[in-house]
């Protein structure tokens, strides 16, 4: 299991230790580091398709007036579309996914920091017995 790191053959009960707090923290951690990393490839991806079209766009460029009344112009030209939407989609997906990454990244920091402090017993109280 990626970002994991499981040490031992203990249960979730036995992070509490003595009296309900402070278990062994080396125990059961997750790295949001494989996550983040996801996001920054996405994100690269999207900056890498951003000239992209520009580029299919220049390639194109010329291409009426050297092509005389061509059939085949017109089929260039609505595969040249279909490539642009393409890209466009391309970029868009690799933004969301970006964002949705980093959002589990953050999810499981909470998630976390939430069962760390279940375990933490209450001010005063001397913890279940």
């Amino acid at each position: 299991m990626s970002g994991v790191a499981v040490v031992g053959q203990q249960r979730l009960s036995d992070l509490a230790g003595p009296r309900g707090g402070g278990g062994d923290s080396r125990v059961l951690k997750h790295s949001d580091g494989a996550w983040t990393r996801a996001a920054g490839g996405a994100e690269a991806m999207r900056t890498h398709l951003a000239p992209v079209r520009a580029e299919l766009g220049a390639a194109h460029e010329g291409l009426p007036a050297g092509a005389g009344d061509l059939a085949a112009l017109a089929e260039l030209g609505a595969v040249r579309e279909s490539w642009e939407r393409r890209i466009t989609t391309a970029q868009g997906e690799c933004a969301s996914l970006a964002g949705r990454l980093r959002a589990v990244a953050r999810a499981q920091g909470e998630t976390d920091e939430a069962v760390r402090s279940s375990f933490t017993p209450a001010a005063g109280g001397g913890g279940a017995r």
